[in-house]
Order: structure tokens, then sequence, then C-alpha cells
């Protein structure tokens, strides 16, 4: 019979990866303490999540072989850990581990002590020490001696390394935002910037959507060689390997500086953060690669990502059967049965356009582009129309091909924050493309995550079979709230800015840090953790926090409401010193401070009937501009009574402009409305 542990009646798809390894892994929980406590062992937190690459060869090499485990289960309390249904978890833990290492990553390794304090750190133990590397059985052996001989030195580890935590997270004192700030931002993304391949680093290449959405309103409004680092970047990425040529979407990163040679797996929020910018490049710039690259993204989402009910799931693995990237790559052999020519094109070779483990040749090859389609139609000398077409003809008789191989897992646990993020970009993408089935799904998601994830005026942070679990944090809400105001853009129906307002007041009572400004990432109705961080820093998703500044200055302009856009301020202040010490670290924050420095652009519409709505304004990319449709007769009762004077002057649509912190009289000419706002 196969072996069981305690992971067997989770919901995480992580989780139950590992229900059957020999280590006897408990969930986080009181249990798991209250074992450690009773049996006075120390607890190894293992941290991952489902598509992590080298958390499947951990738990191959380690968890699943006979003398690790027995020695983990005799050690330890093993807790399993998915950090995509637990972050508050994983955000804690994963600063222990850069303090200790200097870096991080996952699999997150953490040994605690029975009362939660971390003693030591790593991610990735192969089982055996080898070429200067400690191997998990060494440390496992070695921390056993130490807790057994010597437990005041690993308590004494354990109580510097938690008051390290703490002051690592400590609040700093509210102050302005200087507007040099704003410049100091720019300046360190252009010195961190790639020239040649576009993209930030010198190495390993993520996407990073928040540089690129502060660099769109940066070149707009201040330097246009901002947009050229944009423009840069999306034609290099959607190019690379990074981009699935085949069946659409990013995978995560890449391990090149030319964006060639991706790790594998796709995450929702990718698919979602990077729709929008290249919809926001596509309005902003005018190519239509972006906007057929945002089509294929939504396609590969909708295809791939999307529950029956409505939702979207989390994530695809990188492996199938065992090895990363089998789904994805191709021999030259099976591209050169459809045609020599696709393979010149997509850089194939016989030997293969990757290494394998050895460092030898592999040859497997992922599809990347060097050269645009049309000009390498031009320099084989044929039409680039046809040469298009049948470039479309050969992806479709790939993906065929394809699809008859073994598929990655999903990971289908549904997500409030992220789906609050597709839910923005689907919503966008109605609005920039007209497109109604992206409307639909946008509302959908929507309905999904209200319905199944909204209880009794709180959100959850999870949904899987069946159950809406784990209490939802600030991302869950602030996301949210960005795809409802997304979607308010989209229809002008104020029904979505009271429902934002709705989970903003959830906020402002239970996550507001009222001493020093922020917002935590908990609730206080939450676990009680090691601390309540408050972060602003942006990782692969953008903070929380960013995205809370961002989301109230945006109904604080909606509704002409100074509260609101105060605590968008108080937001930013709270995190300045952070920002003036690492602005690169911090540029959705950016992007709120120049908002709020600029005043930005609100536009007020009274009118009868929709058709007053400026359609031009869809396809223009204006940066920090809202608007507001007050049709005659519709409730804007819980608006300031500043919005509700304005009112329709005789019959004819009138326009309410203020832009750079200067209010025009009523406008009812369209044209002039458009000018000032485009020019």
């Amino acid at each position: 019979m196969e072996h069981e542990n305690a992971l067997i009646n989770e919901k995480s798809p992580y989780l139950l990866q590992h229900a059957h390894d020999l280590v006897d892994w408990l969930p986080w929980g009181e249990e798991a303490f209250e074992r450690a406590k009773r049996d006075n062992k120390p607890i190894f937190l293992s941290i991952g999540y489902s598509t992590c690459h080298w958390c499947h060869v951990m738990a191959r090499e380690s968890f699943n072989d006979p003398v690790v485990a027995k020695l983990i289960n005799e050690t330890f309390v093993p807790v399993k850990v998915d950090r995509e249904e637990r972050p508050d978890i994983d955000n804690i833990y994963m600063n222990a581990c850069q303090l200790l290492t200097g870096t991080g990553g996952w699999p997150l390794t953490i040994f605690l002590t029975p009362d939660g304090r971390p003693f030591f750190a790593g991610t990735y133990f192969p089982k055996e020490t080898s070429q200067g590397m400690a191997g998990l059985k060494e440390i496992i052996l070695k921390t056993g001696e130490l807790w057994e001989k010597k437990p005041e030195d690993i308590n004494n580890a354990a109580t510097e390394i938690t008051m390290a935590i703490k002051r690592m997270n400590a609040p700093t004192q509210p102050r302005e935002i200087q507007e040099r700030i704003i410049d100091a931002g720019f300046e360190a993304l252009e010195k961190a910037f790639d020239n040649e391949n576009g993209g930030f680093g010198s190495s390993q290449k993520f996407p990073l959507p928040n540089h690129l959405y502060f660099l769109l309103r940066y070149g707009i409004l201040k330097n246009k060689k901002a947009l050229g680092m944009v423009e840069l970047t999306l034609d290099k990425m959607r190019f690379g390997g990074i981009y699935d040529h085949i069946g659409y979407g990013f995978h995560r990163y890449t391990i090149d500086p030319k964006w060639r040679i991706p790790h594998f797996e796709k995450m929702l929020y990718d698919q979602a953060l990077m729709a929008i910018v290249y919809l926001e490049a596509y309005q902003a710039i005018g190519k239509e690669l972006y906007k057929e690259t945002a089509e294929e993204i939504f396609e590969y989402v909708i295809r791939e990502m999307r529950s029956p009910e409505g939702g979207f799931y989390s994530a695809e693995d990188a492996e199938s059967e065992g090895e990363e990237g089998k789904f994805y790559l191709w021999t030259m052999d099976e591209l050169r049965e459809i045609s020599d020519l696709l393979c010149e094109f997509f850089n194939v070779k016989e030997e293969g356009n990757i290494l394998d483990e050895t460092g030898k040749p592999s040859g497997k090859n992922v599809l990347y582009i060097k050269t645009m389609p049309e000009k390498f139609a031009e320099e084989k000398g044929i039409k680039p129309t046809e040469f298009l077409k049948e470039l479309e003809d050969w992806r479709r008789k790939l993906f065929n091909y394809r699809s008859r191989r073994t598929p990655p897992n999903k990971d289908d646990k549904i997500l409030t924050d992220w789906n609050g993020l597709m839910i923005a970009a689907f919503a966008k993408g109605y609005k920039v493309l007209g497109n109604k089935k992206y409307l639909g799904a946008a509302k959908d998601a929507l309905k999904f995550v209200m319905e199944k994830l909204y209880k009794n005026g709180k959100l959850m942070h999870r949904y899987r079979d069946g159950e809406s679990a784990i209490w939802g944090n600030l991302d869950d809400y602030t996301f949210l709230v960005w795809g409802i105001l997304e979607l308010y853009d989209a229809t002008f129906d104020e029904e979505y800015i009271k429902l934002a307002l709705e989970l903003s007041d959830e906020l402002n009572t239970h996550f507001k840090d009222d001493e020093n400004g922020g917002f935590f990432f908990t609730a206080d109705y939450s676990d009680n953790l090691l601390i309540r961080k408050k972060e602003g820093s942006d990782s692969a998703i953008p903070s929380g926090n960013s995205v809370h500044a961002l989301n109230l200055l945006r109904i604080g302009s909606i509704l002409e409401d100074e509260t609101l856009t105060k605590i968008a301020e108080d937001i930013i202040k709270s995190f300045a010193a952070k920002i003036k010490r690492l602005p690169i670290a911090h540029t959705l924050l950016l992007v709120g401070a120049h908002w709020h420095q600029t005043g930005g652009s609100s536009l007020v519409i009274a009118a009868k009937t929709k058709s007053c709505t400026l359609n031009k304004l869809n396809s223009t990319f204006v940066p920090y501009l809202t608007v507001t449709l007050k049709l005659e007769g519709s409730d804007w009762s819980f608006a300031p009574n500043t919005l509700k004077t304005k009112k329709i002057i005789n019959g004819k649509c009138t326009y309410y402009l203020c832009k750079d912190k200067i209010c025009h009289p009523p406008i009812q000419d369209p044209k002039t409305i458009l000018d000032i706002l485009t020019k």
C-alpha cells in the first residue's frame, strides 16, 4: 500500500503532490507546533509551490528517499506549506533565508524552534554533500546533534534572527516624497537596463512588468527614452523563448540574458500583468504586434486556465513526465517534417539549441525568433503576407502535434488575488480592443469570486474542490479592487465603484496601520505569526500597498473624494525612506508618487446616454486619467457633494475636466476635451 501522510486531506495541489512522500508531513497549524513542543523537536519547514521545478527535484532526491525521510521524521516535526496558499508565512521565512544566506528562492528550507523562530535557512539542498554544497543528510545529522547537545546555541541564534527580521520589517517615519525621486527611479532603471536585449540585469531575466508600467508613464510625461526601453523589452520578450510561440502565453523567466532559455512554468499572474503591459504599450506606441500579443495571451488563458465556473486556475507546471520543458521542446526532425524554412525561422539546430544537465548539446530546441517575420520573409524573397499566412499554418500543425504529448500538470486552485489581476487584464482588453468575449470573461470571474470567495463581508484567499479557505490578505483585496475598477472603466457601471469602496472599507478597518501609515499584509483577525508584515516593495507581482495607493488615487479622482486621495498619499509617505534608499524595488509606488505629484487628469461626463463617452480615449494612453460618467437618473448618492453638483447643461453632453491641478470651466465640445487630453 502506498505511503500516506497528513497532507492527504488538504486541498492544495502542491500539498497533495507530497501526500505520498516518505516524510511524514503535517500541514501548517496548531497540531504541528503542539507536537514539536510535546516531543521537544525542531520543525523542518519546507515551502514551495506546485509548478516549482527544484521543489520536484528535492522531493524525488530526498523526501522520497528512505534514509533521508527517516532522518527527517526522527529529528524534526516536518511541515509543508504551499507559498501560493500562504504567502503570509512564506514572506516571513523568506526574510530569514535572505538574512542568513543573502539570497532566496524555492524550495525554501527553514528549521524552526517549536515556537516558530527560525535558526537555519536555505533553498534547494542535494541529498549528499558534493562540490562544496552541503547535503541534506549531513545538515540534518549536525542539526540533530546540536539540538541535543547545545540547545542554548540554537535558542540564541533563533532569538537573534527573529530580532533581525523584526528590524528588517520595522516601520520608517512617514516623510514627503521629493519630486527628484521620480527621476531617480528612472535613472536606476536606466542603469540596470540591458541596452542590447531589453529587460533588467545581465543573467536571468524576469518580465518585471512593474518597471514597464512606470517607464510607460514616465516616457509619455517626462522622457521618451523610457518608451524606447519598453519597446525593446517587449519586442525581445515576444520573440524570445520566454514566449510560447505555439500555444501562447509567457513562461516565468529565462536563465539567460537574451530571453531564450526559459524555466517553463506558466503563472496566471504573469499572463495578466503582461497582457496589461502589452495593451498599454499598444495604446502608447501603436504597434500591432502588441495588440496581437495581448490577444494571444487571452486566447491561452481562456483555453487553458479558465475553470468551467469562470474562475482562473493558478499555473501550469514546467515538467511533464518528470522532465522540465518536455512538452515545449522540439527536435529538428519534428520540425523538418513540416518545413526546413520553419527550422531556420525558429533557430532550430540538429544538435539542439539548449544544453543538457552535463553541459552538452541536448538535441532539443526552444523556439525563438531573431528576425521580424516580415524582414525574414523579405530576405528569403517571399511576400511578407504569404509568409505570415504560412507561419500561422505551421503554428497550427505544431500545436496539434504538441497536443498529443503528455501535458504539464495544472495547479487548479483559484486564488482571489491572481484572479483580480486577470479580471483587470480582461476588462482592459475589452476597453482597448472592444472584444466582448473579454468583458464576459472578466465579469464571470468577478461573479465567481464574489459567490465563492466572499463570505460575510470578508474575502477568502483560495478556492478548490468546492472549498473556500484561508482569510484574504492585502493582495486579495487590492488586486480584486484593481480588477473592479478596470471593469468600471470598461462599462461605466457605478455599482463597481460601490463594490470597490466596500472592499476598501474592510482594508481600512482591519489592515490599516493607524500608527505608521500603510497597510499590513494580514488582517487583525488572521493567524498570529512571528511578525505582522507590511510590504511596499514589488516582486514578480506588485505589492499590495502600491496597488492600494493607486486604487485609492483612482477612486478618489473618480469620486472627487479628497479623503481617499489622502490615504493614498499617506501610504506613499509611509514607504518614502525605503523608496529613496532603493527606488528600483518600489516602481509601482513610484507610479503612485508620480500620479500624486502631477495631480493626474479627471474627466466627469454629465450626460443622458453613454453616447457622450469619448471612445477615442480607449485607444489612447493618457497617464493618470480617470473618467466618471454621471448618467441622468443614476444613483451617485454615495459620492461627495462636489461630484453631485456636476450636471448636464442645456440637455447636452457636458464635460468637466481637471488636468495638471487646473480645472476648466464646463465644456460641451468633445474635440476640445480630446485635444487637451491627448496633446
